[in-house]
């Protein structure tokens, strides 16, 4: 059954297309615009997380004042609890979360990885023993797919296999080319037009499989095209190398994705790359835990030498936290344990990433992310 469209929404009938619109001469970075069915998205773009329909400590509106048009939500979790024939029911996932903007769902494929003790992975599809309560559930591709259209969201990814750090060449090949025919079926099972479906590549980290993967799946006819299996615990010059590789093997025309990634640092690097579309649970999770990125670096809220500094977190800020509370007052509400302090954190730091992608989409503009890039990554290697 397709995902039901809202009414009355201005953007539901809208033609997927992606077009781009400045070239930086110094790198291959680049701005487009997306369209899908309920935003325009200004690429590069970074995605704020939402795992369970919620950005965890945001009212949505206030993901939206930001400037945040599209987040990222995850087909698994929502298959499980609260179901998304519940949610379909009730509207679908925009309607369900009050969310005026357009959803990406991941397919659930990282869960694969990351709950390895919990998944058994067959040609049919992964069976999951469920964090929750223990009951066994088989995904396929077809379900992935029609689990993601009963959501109702505007991208969709399909399902894939993911090696992991440790496997051995022959491990990543076989989840490769495992993600390649899961990649055709979920193609297949698609029916509803409207929303994007993109494909991943996999690979692990050869080269030679990376070169395949990202043949295989832009050949596929896809919306968009990953690159996944990325930011597993890897070093760091060791994912640059395999983006860089996979980047420019993907279709220019297309919205490139490189999903899991990262610091602000990370998505200065990447978009000098030509690389369009990034989530992490950095900025959200890194200030549940005090940690606060600013204009004159990262700040420990939590640090004794905060408890009776007067001064505003990140004077080039204008979030809540920075421009009406200082430091010490964050300090105090976040030792106190008072849910106001994971607001306003939370709020900071996604305002600190929205405000980096600005700056990334001026420096393309400028011709100046290319060597914003390098500079970066010249300070990172002094720094080892």
């Amino acid at each position: 059954m397709a995902a039901r469209m809202l009414e009355n929404d201005p953007y539901s009938h809208m033609e997927l297309n992606f077009r781009v619109k400045n070239q930086d001469p110094s790198c291959r970075g680049r701005i487009g615009e997306f369209c899908v069915p309920h935003a325009v998205v200004q690429t590069p773009v970074f995605m704020p997380v939402g795992t369970q329909a919620s950005v965890k400590a945001m009212h949505p509106a206030e993901v939206a004042d930001m400037g945040y048009r599209l987040i990222l939500a995850n087909t698994y979790h929502l298959f499980l609890r609260p179901g998304h024939e519940v949610i379909r029911d009730l509207g679908g996932l925009r309607k369900f979360m009050g969310w005026d903007g357009a959803i990406l769902t991941d397919s659930g494929g990282f869960q694969v990885f990351s709950l390895k003790g919990l998944a058994q992975v067959t040609e049919e599809g992964v069976r999951f023993a469920s964090h929750l309560d223990g009951a066994r559930t088989l995904m396929t591709p077809e379900s992935c797919i029609q689990i993601q259209e009963y959501l109702g969201v505007d991208i969709m990814m399909a399902l894939d296999q993911m090696a992991a750090p440790e496997d051995s060449r022959s491990q990543a090949q076989a989840a490769a080319d495992r993600s390649h025919r899961w990649a055709q079926r979920c193609l297949a099972a698609r029916k509803n037009p409207n929303a994007a479906l993109f494909g991943i590549v996999q690979g692990g980290f050869d080269e030679e499989l990376r070169r395949i993967s990202a043949g295989q799946i832009s050949s596929l006819g896809f919306d968009g095209h990953a690159i996944g299996g990325l930011s597993v615990g890897e070093p760091k010059e060791i994912m640059i190398k395999i983006a860089d590789l996979c980047a420019p093997l993907l279709p220019e025309d297309k919205p490139r994705y490189l999903m899991g990634v990262g610091t602000p640092d990370d998505l200065v690097i990447f978009s000098s790359m030509g690389i369009d579309m990034f989530d992490c649970v950095m900025p959200t999770r890194n200030a549940r835990n005090g940690s606060l990125f600013t204009s004159q670096g990262k700040v420990n809220i939590r640090n004794a030498r905060y408890a009776r500094d007067e001064t505003s977190l990140d004077p080039e800020c204008a979030c809540p936290a920075c421009v009406r509370f200082s430091k010490a007052y964050l300090r105090h509400l976040f030792m106190a344990g008072e849910i106001l302090a994971l607001r306003l954190l939370t709020g900071h730091n996604l305002a600190f990433y929205a405000r980096r992608m600005e700056m990334i989409r001026d420096a393309i503009k400028n011709g100046s992310l290319g060597a914003w890039a390098e500079s970066l990554k010249n300070a990172a290697e002094v720094a080892e």
